[in-house]
């Protein structure tokens, strides 16, 4: 087995579908196919992250506090907006994005060594958190379901099966529980 990992720049079901990728992450949409298998593995929920020293370390983060410093924004489609700018919409209230990334790792190095705050989900990023100060949203988010993806014709593949349980049991590992399989 050979195991290599590409990032996609869309949620087109075509590379799953035309056997260019076999096994895919993700929040499942209604860009999905409707042939494509989709399995929950974990929900999540998105945290803002900052440097140890950064102001918002001390008091509480108030959705004021939290929109008025600077942002990274994270889109792999390149989107300059989305839910939490949304949430903090309905309060009022609207925040300065200062450079957009393609990933949250990029997002959370980025964090790291300037003031800019980075909001990623929770558990799909914990192995980045590390020597950074965490904290719940002040605005309310919903929670998303990160799903496993594949074409049927792998159904009955028992390498295929077999990958599958592997990224079942990875992610059932991450600080909770899996859904069930």
């Amino acid at each position: 087995m050979r195991l290599r990992f590409i990032a996609k720049s869309d949620k087109d079901s075509a590379p799953l579908r035309e056997g260019g990728v076999d096994l895919e992450t993700g929040i499942v949409d209604a860009s999905i196919g409707p042939e494509i298998r989709a399995q929950a593995l974990f929900r999540d929920r998105f945290i803002g992250l900052v440097r140890e020293g950064h102001p918002l370390c001390h008091g509480t983060i108030t959705p004021a506090r939290y929109a008025a410093a600077l942002h990274i924004g994270v889109s792999r489609r390149g989107r300059e907006t989305g839910g939490i700018d949304s949430a903090l919409a309905t309060l009022g209230l609207e925040r300065t994005i200062m450079v957009s990334v393609g990933s949250f790792s990029t997002a959370l190095a980025l964090a790291r060594t300037t003031d800019l705050i980075a909001t990623v989900p929770d558990r799909h990023t914990a192995a980045l958190h590390a020597g950074l100060y965490r904290f719940p949203l002040p605005i309310p988010l919903p929670e998303i379901t990160i799903s496993l993806l594949w074409h049927p014709r792998l159904d009955a593949d028992a390498g295929h099966a077999w990958l599958r349980g592997c990224v079942r049991a990875v992610c059932a590992g991450l600080d909770g529980p899996a859904l069930a399989p």
